[in-house]
């Protein structure tokens, strides 16, 4: 039994029914979660202290944008005792792709869902073909399965130094470090860093410096190799982002030798390079660790993430919903939910039939109808699944207490789970179901990963599922997903020549001018279940007559941002905040910059660049920030 909230049960065959012992099964108020503490509860509390120390503060931040919307975050602040009483994300942006692709030929939805990122549209691109094919009965030949796998690790090589480098990484730099945490300087000056021998920095303040937003070593390196990446990406798809070339039932490129050729002599040139990204982000924690250990506290959270795998093997994925549990155990990194440190499923089905997406503080109306009682299985799923969901926008004030953001609140088994990059080694490292190859190891707690020989040598490293999820955990597995990514990219690369060797160069079920032919006229829904650089993605379709009749995206920032659900559970970000305490110095909240703050939040994603504008009632203090000028005057 995976679910603890949700009355479904298996028998011994692993088949779902609702318990027959419940009037209405799916109603908020029997089915729920056990919450700590309610929204009026932490409010009751922040009155309370106001009265007794008049030393809480309203923190408004508003925008933090990124590339994938706009975000602002507001927070109850007691200065005195440093810590953060309440928190709530605001998504401020709508932008309607959905409601944009009702009526269309499904086809359509995989250039416009694409656009619903500057940074990762080729995974949307992906995961709408994903759900476009299983609605049509398309299976991908498998070289059209291995060209998509070797684009998505190109992909995720774009993604993850961007975030690192170009994002996160200034927000440890020294042009920050100076700023916020002036008595960290000298510390980082004498603090000798344990891998010196692999990034080549001496000291935390020469890697500090490395950091610092385009003068920086590391900071120009990222440049260079997300470039890098994307142009493995285009030799194979033509174009990054939004790439042309991804149909149902495969890809459309014209794949040669010469084409894997090019991949593979970019690919070599980036594991020196991760091999350096791991030491600079394994150093970085421990220095901090070391300065204060309340540093183990920013953006802490439980342990329970989701992810629904990724990088299909290409002779057992047949893009039907009815064999899903059997090519989604066999992706190069396993789907799952870990509750509590546990991981309690691995099965796609699992996954989808604990999903719901909660609208009770967000700016929608909620679907008055409910559709479907289960999927195309025959397990059961909740009014709330996005197969039940319509995306009813309904604009409205800003309330704490009521609705106050364009983001919705997905939950798994109505509980508040993350997602990221680092969410994937953790499903890999527990289930052990990684296939056979030479350089990446799976053990229950850890992944084992071989470098390859390059300008150094071979050499072996661990990434180890940390006891304490935090901000700098959060990087620290995104460093150690790169190399992961792209030694599955060397894998498949591997795979591709075999098969070229072979003549099996066939890349799409069938061709573009006989994709009319397939697109049925009866109902079919469908689920395409991916991945990006910040973790879930999952696009849920209906179609009908050959038109989309319902679409439905859950992105990793729908995740993570969400807000309260109807049991007042703070989404991730939110809690991440609330478990942030304030290390900077205060003695003077004129100069408070919530520097914490951002690093919790920026730590769940890539796409964060700032302008921030905090208000501590002391004044307001205007203080810009974005990626090419971070810490700047």
């Amino acid at each position: 039994m995976c679910f603890k909230n949700l009355p479904v049960e298996f028998d011994e065959a692993g088949v779902a029914t609702l318990r027959r012992d419940i009037a209405d099964p799916y109603a908020l108020s029997v089915t729920k979660p056990d919450v700590g503490t309610t929204e009026a509860e932490r409010e009751e509390r922040i009155q309370r202290l106001m009265a007794a120390n008049g030393h809480i503060k309203d923190i408004n931040m508003d925008p933090v944008t990124r590339v994938a919307g706009a975000l602002a975050i507001h927070v109850a602040a007691d200065l005195d005792a440093g810590e953060y009483l309440d928190a709530h994300s605001q998504a401020t942006l709508f932008r309607g792709y959905e409601v944009i692709l009702m009526g269309r030929d499904p086809r359509d939805a995989i250039f416009v869902s694409s656009r619903a990122c500057g940074v990762c549209g080729g995974v949307h691109a992906h995961a709408s073909a994903y759900a476009i094919e299983m609605a049509m009965g398309l299976r991908p030949p498998p070289f059209g399965t291995v060209i998509r796998n070797l684009q998505e690790a190109a992909e995720m090589g774009y993604d993850n130094p961007l975030h690192l480098y170009l994002l996160a990484g200034p927000d440890y730099s020294e042009a920050i470090i100076r700023q916020s945490n002036p008595e960290l300087w000298p510390k980082a000056e004498q603090y000798r860093c344990p891998n010196e021998d692999i990034h080549g920095f001496r000291t935390m303040a020469d890697l500090m410096t490395a950091l610092n937003p385009l003068t920086g070593q590391l900071y120009r390196e990222g440049l260079d190799f997300t470039r890098l990446s994307r142009e493995m990406f285009a030799v194979l798809a033509g174009k990054f982002p939004h790439p042309q070339t991804v149909v149902p039932g495969g890809v459309s490129s014209t794949i040669t030798l010469q084409s894997l050729n090019e991949y593979h002599s970019r690919l070599a040139k980036i594991f020196d390079y991760a091999a350096r990204m791991m030491a600079v982000w394994d150093d970085i924690p421990e220095f901090l660790y070391s300065c204060d250990e309340r540093y183990r506290l920013v953006g802490a959270r439980p342990t329970n993430h989701i992810d629904p795998g990724y990088w299909d093997d290409p002779y057992a994925y047949d893009a039907t919903y009815a064999n899903c549990n059997d090519w989604g155990q066999r992706r190069w990194s396993s789907p799952g939910v870990v509750i509590d440190g546990e991981l309690v499923t691995t099965r796609l089905t699992d996954l989808n039939i604990g999903l719901e997406e909660f609208v009770e503080h967000s700016y929608y109306d909620e679907s008055s109808t409910s559709r479907h009682a289960d999927d195309t299985a025959g397990n059961p799923i909740s009014p709330y699944h996005p197969w039940n969901k319509r995306t009813l926008p309904r604009p409205a004030g800003k309330d704490w207490k009521e609705k106050y953001t364009w983001a919705t609140a997905p939950r798994w088994d109505r509980k508040v789970v993350e997602a990221g990059a680092y969410s994937r080694l953790l499903m890999t490292a527990k289930a052990r179901a990684l296939p056979a190859n030479d350089f990446i190891e799976a053990t229950g707690h850890s992944v084992r990963m071989l470098i390859p020989k390059g300008l150094t040598a071979e050499a072996e490293v661990e990434w180890h599922a940390p006891d304490q999820w935090n901000a700098l955990e959060r990087n620290r597995g995104r460093a150690y997903h790169y190399l992961f990514s792209q030694l599955v990219g060397l894998n498949n690369l591997l795979m591709a020549y075999d098969m070229m060797k072979k003549g099996e160069t066939r890349v799409a079920a069938v061709p573009a001018d006989e994709l009319d032919d397939h697109i049925p006229s009866d109902v079919r829904r469908s689920v395409g279940w991916w991945g990006a650089g910040r973790g879930w993605l999952t696009h849920h379709m209906e179609m009908e007559n050959g038109k989309l009749t319902n679409y439905q995206i859950v992105t990793p920032s729908t995740i993570n941002a969400s807000p309260r659900d109807p049991w007042d559970q703070p989404g991730p970000y939110e809690e991440a905040v609330m478990n942030t305490p304030i290390i900077e110095d205060v003695s003077d909240p004129g100069r408070f910059t919530g520097i914490d703050m951002l690093r919790a939040i920026r730590s769940f994603d890539p796409c964060m660049p700032c302008t921030t504008h905090v208000s501590t009632q002391h004044g307001t203090i205007v203080r810009e920030v974005n990626t090419c000028s971070c810490g700047a005057d």
